[in-house]
């Protein structure tokens, strides 16, 4: 844990782990609303989650360099700007109720989540005792899982209506001339929520500027050649954490990308319910986080990687087998299991790197892409089956291969020349 003279910095830092997270979970909600309000089907809704993390992959490699060159606050203060502005855009966005405003609205804000993220795992990482970063960086996680539990129940309570015609309803409210006033109100409920969040991330701006971080030197290790080097690949550890990342955000995304559609079509629950369901999942991946935390103080975090990954494989097989509430239930269980995953695959990813650990940090963000083309695959997926719940198989094979990597990915062998 955090040492005396690391601590306002690690609770100052540990608060951007929260923002990206609500920036991310909010998607549950803002799928299904704007596909209403913009009127689109499952592949274009999908979409939603492709700004932020096409953001990520285009923004991780620019964010590392500039924090290497400018340091850590340099790149949290850009971060968060730009995450502010994001956010501030969604007010004009609404107003147009224009689809392509909305994504590029999310694409800013993306890439401020993108700085901040590529910032604040390696610092967390580092902020201490290298034999206890995997711990450290999961109890820094922790409240990114409060972020990931508030995010969809502000968002199901304020930006969803609960109202949902069908489409002779819809039809007729086009013959009537009404459906572009109910389109519209739809798409209101977004501004108030977003000039919150906007006003919130201002705030966190002003503690950052007037409060001193300390600049984290990672140890130079002659061993590992050249600094901040393209050549982190030849580490194998790295390259299958990476894909690690990639399968375990796209897992993550996708479960929760389509619950809401996923809870109706096999149990018939309504979006209000739902998302409320989803709420209760997040919060046992809250749990799930504080609770690894303290488990790896016994478990090796690679042991209990794959542990949470077995159960993961079973619990989402049911979810693509099952019908009704078992169904549902199973899919709601599976948070509390991927709590310790990101962080985990993360900081063994970063291990023994030295100076390039930024280097690696960045492209370990950039695998963060996995959160935009799992949904897309599973939105065609439902769009050629007719079934949402077919869609499913894409995360079960995800943590497949999270399963090699706690087991076999993760070891640190000598470097490939």
């Amino acid at each position: 844990m955090p040492k005396n003279k690391y601590l306002i910095p690690f609770i100052l830092v540990t608060s951007l782990f929260f923002l990206w997270a609500f920036l991310h979970n909010l998607n549950p909600i803002l799928i299904p609303h704007l596909k209403k309000a913009c009127q689109l089907n499952d592949k274009q809704s999908s979409l939603v989650d492709l700004p932020i993390y096409l953001a990520y992959c285009v923004i991780a490699i620019p964010a590392g360099l500039f924090m290497h060159k400018y340091g850590y606050k340099k790149g949290i203060l850009f971060g968060l700007s730009l995450y502010a502005l994001g956010a501030l855009l969604f007010i004009p966005a609404a107003s147009e109720r224009s689809f392509p405003f909305f994504i590029f609205a999310l694409f800013v804000s993306g890439s401020g989540a993108a700085f901040l993220e590529t910032v604040g795992n390696p610092y967390i990482a580092n902020l201490g005792e290298p034999q206890r970063s995997e711990q450290r960086l999961n109890l820094a996680q922790s409240f990114n899982g409060l972020g990931a539990m508030i995010a969809p129940l502000i968002g199901a309570k304020f930006i969803l209506s609960g109202i949902e015609h069908k489409p002779a309803e819809l039809a007729a409210m086009r013959v009537n001339g009404q459906l572009d006033a109910y389109l519209q109100s739809e798409a209101n409920t977004v501004k108030p929520p977003y000039l919150v969040i906007a006003s919130v991330v201002v705030l966190v701006i002003i503690l950052f500027v007037f409060t001193k971080l300390p600049e984290i030197k990672e140890p130079d290790a002659n061993a590992h050649g050249t600094k901040f080097s393209w050549k982190v690949f030849r580490f194998p550890h790295v390259k299958w954490a990476v894909f690690g990342e990639f399968f375990y955000v796209g897992a993550q995304v996708g479960l929760g990308s389509f619950f809401v559609k996923y809870s109706r079509y096999v149990a018939d629950i309504p979006e209000k319910e739902a998302g409320e369901k989803w709420f209760i999942a997040l919060a046992g991946f809250m749990v799930g986080r504080f609770l690894g935390t303290f488990i790896m103080g016994y478990i090796k975090p690679s042991r209990l990687l794959s542990v949470y990954a077995v159960i993961n494989i079973f619990l989402v097989g049911v979810g693509v087998l099952a019908k009704g509430h078992v169904a549902v239930y199973a899919i709601m269980a599976t948070p509390f299991f991927m709590s310790i995953m990101f962080p985990s695959i993360f900081a063994l990813g970063i291990k023994d790197l030295g100076e390039e650990t930024k280097m690696a940090a960045s492209f370990l963000v950039m695998a963060i892409i996995g959160g935009a083309v799992a949904p897309y695959i599973m939105g065609m997926i439902s769009d050629a089956t007719g079934s949402i719940q077919v869609a499913y198989v894409v995360p079960l094979v995800s943590f497949v291969y999270i399963l090699f990597f706690g087991l076999k990915g993760y070891k640190i062998k000598p470097a490939r020349i």
